[in-house]
């Protein structure tokens, strides 16, 4: 009897602790997420910063023109708003608040600010939804201002 509460005891634990990492491996990769992005956008690669964007027609975008559905049209936008390295200056994220809301959900707030020296410099703030997909983190919902 004693050896059997014993185990069980030990199981729950292991599964305690395992539970308990999983936020903390979560926050990690997602900021691995902005970071990659980040690391793109600022080496003037649009295409590479959208790798951390959902690839999926229900991707949704909502700025200051409203919503944009799916990842080609809100890539498009993006080649339309910042055409060169230059309009897309440097990017920097600040105030990150990574929240896990379950095993394959989070949520990001935080700041953005674009350095650009010739256009004048940008920022706001965001929400961001990630959800795992296949694995790998990334953006479903993205709420910029």
């Amino acid at each position: 009897m004693k050896l059997g509460v014993l185990i069980i005891s030990l199981v729950m634990l292991a599964t305690t602790a395992t539970v308990a990492q999983r936020p903390a491996a979560s926050r990690q990769a997602i900021s691995q997420v902005l970071a990659t992005q980040t690391a793109a956008w600022n080496r003037g690669d649009v295409a590479g910063f959208m790798q951390g964007y959902w690839h999926s027609d229900s991707l949704v975008f909502i700025g200051k023109r409203g919503l944009t559905y799916g990842w080609q049209p809100t890539l498009d936008n993006y080649r339309r708003n910042y055409p060169d390295a230059a309009a897309m200056g440097q990017l920097t994220f600040s105030n990150l608040h990574i929240t896990p809301l379950g095993a394959e959900v989070a949520q990001v707030v935080g700041r953005w600010h674009l350095t650009r020296p010739a256009a004048g410099d940008l920022e706001g703030h965001f929400l961001l939804v990630f959800r795992r997909v296949e694995g790998h983190w990334v953006i479903v919902a993205d709420h910029s201002s």
